[in-house]
């Protein structure tokens, strides 16, 4: 059986270890990350730092700015646009087109107290019975926010080309750059949607 003491020994070492890592300047977030080889793992967990390492490493740990790359989500009621004709709103044969969002994404990189966000999302347009649009732009909105106060929003105009005689087609928005001051303990959440206001 283990020693209380080594057990602390080890705590500690995890502990520091994992301060050091999140707070690495430059370190990205997101689905970037895959388990580490068993050979480092066992190689980590063997390891035993004096205790003037572990000192040295408490007093030159840098805190921990972020965790995780907040979420991105679609808000509610803007997963789909509908455009008629003539406007005959709600009558399916006067549909021109529809639009969906099928997926959204983000990578994120923390750096100098900033969450410094790449975001971006995927959609298809659908010609309706009416439409015979060959180019069709579609409104798309990012926004971030903070504790349900918006820090970033921003409308977007996405040309959609659907060149005959194709009925549909898809189309991709990418948002680079967006930084976000992170202090610790808030909600973040990424919105995106379309916004034809």
């Amino acid at each position: 059986m283990l020693k209380p003491a080594y057990l602390a020994s080890s705590a500690v070492r995890v502990a520091v270890g994992a301060m050091a890592m999140a707070a690495l300047a430059g370190c990205s977030m997101g689905n970037m990350f895959a388990p580490a080889p068993a050979a480092q793992t066992a190689t980590l967990q063997n390891a035993s730092p004096s205790q003037q390492e572990l000192q040295q490493a408490s007093s030159t740990a840098l805190p921990a700015l972020a965790t995780e790359c907040p979420p991105i989500k679609v808000r509610p009621g803007q997963e789909t646009i509908f455009y008629y004709g003539r406007g005959k709103v709600g009558n399916p044969k006067d549909l021109n087109y529809q639009a969906v969002i099928d997926k959204q994404s983000r990578n994120c990189v923390v750096s100098n107290g900033l969450i410094t966000v790449k975001m971006g999302m995927a959609g298809r347009l659908l010609l309706g019975p009416s439409g015979t649009q060959t180019k069709v732009d579609i409104p798309v909105r990012f926004s971030v926010e903070r504790d349900d106060v918006a820090l970033y929003s921003e409308k977007y105009q996405v040309s959609v080309a659907i060149p005959p005689p194709a009925q549909s087609a898809e189309f991709v928005k990418v948002v680079d750059n967006v930084a976000i001051p992170y202090t610790g303990g808030e909600k973040i959440v990424i919105w995106v949607g379309f916004d034809s206001r």
